[in-house]
């Protein structure tokens, strides 16, 4: 087990309260991701103890593995999951590289309205009626969790590294479903 000095541990309260709320801790977070990268060993070993388990995403970020079973965490992450596949498919279908697009492409309230009127059905079962609701029910929360930027007041947002979380469980659905559809 790694030696835990508390007193490099500099960033340790605004790390253990942002890892806690749900917040990922990505390269823009510089002091305390650069801390959790060169102290990881030590991190590890003081959130083992207090029964938390902290991630290090090789793609730039850190979380806590969490049991994500509440109905409110499922509802959240179905909208935020839903936001992304139509982005993607909004930057595809606008002849884009969808994954450059992502990370490159600012996200405006115009962008949001057109998400949800080119998806309707599917953003009205989650409550999501409007690009405003889109931005303050989904946007607004990926920046609570780190996952993307608020820029010019909350209107405009930039997508972080922490989404890949997301474009991974994507791709698995993608996967499962293709392999259900070969086998029948």
């Amino acid at each position: 087990m790694s030696t835990i000095d508390l007193t490099q541990l500099t960033q340790l309260q605004y790390i253990n309260k942002k890892l806690v709320s749900g917040y990922h801790i990505s390269e823009q977070d510089n002091l305390a991701w650069q801390e959790l990268d060169q102290l990881q060993e030590q991190y590890d070993a003081l959130f083992s103890a207090l029964g938390n388990t902290l991630v290090h995403d090789a793609r730039g970020f850190f979380y806590f593995a969490t049991d994500e079973g509440t109905a409110n965490m499922g509802k959240i992450s179905r909208a935020i999951a839903l936001f992304i596949y139509t982005l993607i498919e909004h930057y595809a279908n606008k002849g884009q590289d969808p994954m450059r697009a992502l990370f490159d492409k600012d996200v405006d309230l115009e962008i949001c309205q057109e998400l949800v009127l080119n998806n309707k059905a599917l953003f009205d079962q989650l409550e999501i009626f409007s690009g405003s609701d889109l931005r303050k029910d989904v946007l607004m929360r990926m920046v609570r969790l780190g996952m993307a930027k608020a820029k010019d007041k909350d209107s405009v947002f930039r997508l972080l590294a922490p989404i890949h979380r997301y474009l991974d469980a994507l791709l698995e659905v993608n996967d499962d479903a293709f392999e259900s559809a070969e086998e029948v």
